[in-house]
């Protein structure tokens, strides 16, 4: 497993997955981002799915939360990880993603970043911060090379 993480790889915690299709907002536009760029990917193992799953079905509607799994499954990148860890850590370490975007204050506390710099070198934050820091220009350049032309993707397709 490479040291540096994907700096164009991004998992989104089960709150931010069901804030998106629930709530929208600062979630939904964080992960527009992620969407709208066909080089840019998402991270997910099974676990992370399965929290968010229970989290939209118990919020919402269990065969709203099935269709909305579905798609995450189509469109991530599948990441395995040992059972009992925490399904957004572990996708983003067994992911290589460079970003972590959650809710939880406990993540993004800075006694957690002291406890996962040593082992991860992984940027965590809220959604409404990835989408204002966000800037695919320069991202691009750095991953993918050439001319940045803007979205490739509907984010909402």
């Amino acid at each position: 497993m490479p040291d540096r993480p994907n700096p164009a790889r991004v998992v989104a915690d089960a709150d931010v997955l069901a804030a998106d299709l629930l709530v929208g907002g600062d979630a939904r536009e964080a992960l527009d981002h992620v969407r709208a760029h066909s080089w840019v990917e998402l991270a997910a193992s099974d676990a992370l799915l399965d929290d968010t799953e229970a989290l939209v079905a118990d919020l919402a509607d269990p065969a709203l939360a099935a269709d909305h799994r579905e798609r995450l499954e189509a469109d991530r990148i599948d990441v395995d990880h040992p059972e009992g860890d925490h399904p957004a850590l572990a996708s983003a370490y067994r992911g290589q993603a460079a970003h972590l975007l959650s809710f939880d204050d406990t993540l993004r506390s800075a006694k957690a970043g002291l406890t996962l710099q040593p082992r991860i070198s992984v940027s965590v934050r809220p959604p409404d911060a990835f989408a204002r820091l966000f800037d695919p220009e320069s991202l691009h350049e750095a991953v993918v090379g050439g001319e940045y032309r803007g979205p490739d993707r509907d984010p909402r397709a």
